[in-house]
């Protein structure tokens, strides 16, 4: 469903990405694992058209999408819950959900999508007319993934979405990502919680230093000696 092909780009004159290509299958989960500061969220950034592409492409649902808008691939599908959750704090947990459906391919279906992740999310459902601020952590981790699936995405880009919750909201969140694939949605996550990502993936990327280093499936890499070495404290 969706390729980067030898992708180079960065920052400014710093290259971050130095010939990154990755695949993510229909109705799979994929993550790209990796230490702080090796480009993964920069891929994302490039697969989403936020940062320029230096060399390479982006294919998307068999058409070259190197070129287009953000917006433009939004459009088309591609949906990313950035790292940090970037929710509006001062709007409540209903208006943040509406901000997710206000694409083309969303605004008919909106009712359709709230039912579909109150169901996924009861705890927001409970808070719809809390403000978005003043929820917990691991609720607002719920709501950037909610309002993600309210653009009705053909496929789901994670970035970090365990970043700075406790041990028992980051398996709760798993939980969530773990039932989204038993959905048959299709998504890419990037992640540093190599043991989670790689328990629930059905294919994983390695990265480092802007580079991909090491990929197989889920299972494969777990047993890799240097992947436990180096990631798993084995």
């Amino acid at each position: 469903m969706l390729e980067a092909k030898d992708v180079e780009c960065g920052y400014g004159e710093v290259k971050v990405l130095w010939g990154v290509s990755v695949r993510a299958e229909r109705g799979k989960l994929t993550t790209i694992i990796g230490s702080n500061g090796v480009g993964k969220t920069t891929l994302l950034r490039a697969i989403m058209g936020i940062i320029p592409i230096w060399k390479g492409r982006i294919i998307f649902d068999g058409k070259d999408i190197t070129k287009l808008r953000t917006h433009e691939r939004v459009e088309m599908g591609l949906v990313m819950v950035p790292e940090g959750r970037m929710i509006f704090p001062n709007m409540t947990v209903l208006e943040n959900l509406e901000m997710g459906a206000y694409s083309k391919r969303a605004e008919g279906r909106k009712e359709e999508r709230l039912e579909m992740v109150f169901e996924l999310f009861p705890r927001l459902k409970e808070r719809m007319n809390q403000k978005a601020g003043t929820l917990s952590g691991g609720e607002q981790q719920m709501l950037a993934i909610a309002r993600g699936l309210m653009s009705c995405p053909e496929i789901l880009i994670l970035d970090e979405p365990s970043l700075g919750l406790s041990p028992k909201l980051t398996l709760e969140i798993f939980e969530i990502i773990k039932r989204l694939k038993e959905e048959g949605i299709t998504m890419l996550l990037v992640e540093q919680n190599v043991h989670l990502s790689l328990a629930v993936c059905d294919y994983a990327y390695v990265m480092a230093e802007g580079r991909i280093v090491m990929e197989g499936t889920g299972e494969e890499l777990s047993e890799s000696d240097e992947i436990r070495r180096a990631y798993l404290g084995i």
